[in-house]
């Protein structure tokens, strides 16, 4: 698999830089935004490239930055990150057209299960 690129959007500056350590030990190109609107104000389309985003930030939260992603047309993979998962969360995320959910907190199996997984169908 091309090295891809990760884009982890939160406005936890904690979980940017545990996630920033983590997937950049795992060979993954790593870049981390503080919201969904500095994301979506300087990211470019690139291949192999993947987003991570939570849920709940100030200014747009992370289904709102799906449906921005998917109005302007791109089929980024999106894998939502939650503190509180349940049902109706998970249907709503896939509504939006996010690629996956992951309730905090993860463990690194989960997450690299995930990115691999949404990674390989979109190259």
């Amino acid at each position: 698999m091309p090295q891809a690129i990760v884009h982890v959007i939160d406005d936890d500056e904690a979980v940017r830089d545990s996630l920033d350590f983590l997937l950049g030990a795992n060979q993954f190109q790593v870049k981390t935004y503080t919201s969904g609107r500095q994301f979506l104000e300087t990211w470019s389309a690139e291949r192999a490239a993947c987003v991570i985003c939570d849920i709940r930030m100030p200014e747009l939260s992370g289904l709102e930055v799906v449906s921005e992603l998917r109005r302007r047309g791109y089929d980024l993979p999106v894998i939502i990150m939650t503190g509180h998962g349940d049902m109706a969360l998970a249907a709503e995320v896939t509504e939006a057209g996010a690629d996956g959910l992951l309730e905090k907190p993860f463990s690194e199996e989960s997450l690299l299960a995930a990115l691999h997984s949404v990674l390989s169908r979109s190259i």
